[in-house]
């Protein structure tokens, strides 16, 4: 929403703003409360939520957290942990753009040289299903787009 707050106000500029312009409002408005319930939730699940996508990361490729003869598990763990609560920030405010800029593209560039990119996208496809546990259908229906963005951009 900041994003698009901004874009606004240079686009209107020296104008009123048009209905049309005006509708991502009325759409994040009635949007909130999901948004803001969603957002408690996973802040309030963050350590169970992680813990799972873990444990089911591990049953699906035991060596998932391996890079070599290295054990990055724990950086995995403090760089989803990043991701889950810009992620959940975004929601919040309704902004995946400042999301993709500030937070994914910096981090997909650091990730790069470690060829995580597979583990990302099991992240990720893993992390959807947990959330749905813990979110109702509607703060879901909010959120998943979310994580195929930073799927997307993490994964392969």
């Amino acid at each position: 929403m900041l994003s698009q707050l901004s874009r606004l106000s240079v686009e209107a500029d020296g104008r009123y703003a048009s209905a049309a312009e005006l509708q991502f409002l009325k759409d994040y408005f009635q949007s909130l409360n999901h948004r803001m319930s969603a957002y408690k939730k996973i802040q309030a699940s963050e350590k169970e939520i992680l813990s799972q996508v873990e444990a089911q990361m591990q049953s699906i490729d035991p060596n998932i957290f391996r890079r070599g003869s290295q054990d990055v598990t724990a950086k995995c763990r403090l760089d989803a942990a990043m991701v889950l609560r810009h992620s959940a920030a975004a929601l919040l405010i309704n902004d995946t753009e400042r999301l993709r800029d500030r937070l994914l593209l910096w981090l997909q560039t650091i990730l790069g040289p470690f060829h995580a990119k597979n583990s990302s996208s099991v992240t990720y496809d893993v992390m959807k299903k947990v959330i749905k546990q813990h979110l109702t259908t509607e703060e879901a229906n909010l959120f998943v787009p979310i994580l195929d963005i930073n799927r997307s951009i993490l994964g392969k």
